[in-house]
Formats: structure tokens, sequence, C-alpha cells
């Protein structure tokens, strides 16, 4: 089955490691055959791994676009991994975690890092509260 990626003027995706650009009017691009693909919104830059979930993310997201070091890739996505669930009691983010490295282990890299983005929204929904109870107790003092 095809797919069928509609691109904004100036979008980026990356296929197969290569960045692409669209030029400045709106396209389709259609990809007959199996590869790793990408969109600029779907790309966490190395810079912005900058914690514990993103880390997991960024991982996953190289070994989707890396296959030449995904073993190395695949230790620190286990590392991190392992981390992460050590330090949540959340019964729905673990099982999210679960999944995630369910479909890592299958080699279905692509359905893992949209199922961590769950774990992304649970860790800034997290910060989020700490931060505003943060604020909220400096207030008070």
């Amino acid at each position: 089955m095809a797919l069928k990626l509609t691109l904004k003027p100036g979008e980026k995706f990356v296929v197969n490691g290569a960045v692409i650009a669209n030029g400045n009017r709106r396209a389709s691009v259609v990809v007959h055959n199996k590869v790793s693909i990408l969109r600029e919104k779907d790309i966490l830059q190395p810079d912005d791994a900058n914690s514990p979930a993103k880390r997991i993310y960024f991982a996953i997201m190289s070994m989707y676009l890396d296959e030449n070091h995904r073993d190395k890739l695949y230790e620190d996505f286990a590392i991190w991994m392992t981390d992460f669930i050590g330090a949540i009691s959340d019964p729905t983010a673990k099982t999210t975690c679960l999944a995630v490295s369910r479909e890592v282990m299958g080699g279905r890299y692509y359905k893992a890092l949209m199922l961590c983005k769950r774990l992304l929204r649970f860790e800034r929904e997290r910060l989020d509260h700490d931060v505003a109870g943060v604020s909220a107790n400096a207030a008070g003092d």
C-alpha cells in the first residue's frame, strides 16, 4: 500500500536519513515501497532530548532512521526505558512503556514513536503540574 504525504510549503521530512525539503508550494509525495520516513514535526533534535521521555523518543527515532547503529541505540533505549519505568508509578504510563518496548523489540519503530508521544505528554503534564505546585508553594511563603 502506498503512503501519500501532503507537504506544506517549505516543510522538511527525512527519508532513510536524507533530509528533503518541499519547495514553495503545497505538494504531495507518494511512496510506493517501505522506507523510514519522518515528517519535520516528528523529528527531535539531539539537543532537545533533554528529559527522560525525550531521550527514549530520540533513541527510538534514531533506531528508525539509522539501521547501522541500532544495536548501540537499543542499549541506550533499554537503559533509559528501564530508568523511566522505575521512576514512575502511574499504571497507564507503565502500560504505555511496555507497549513501546514491545514495538521496539518487534522492529516496529514508527509505531513505537507514535506510542512514545503518550509518554512525552505524560512527562510534560507531570512537569507542568510540578512547576505549578512549586509556584503556588513559593507564593504562599
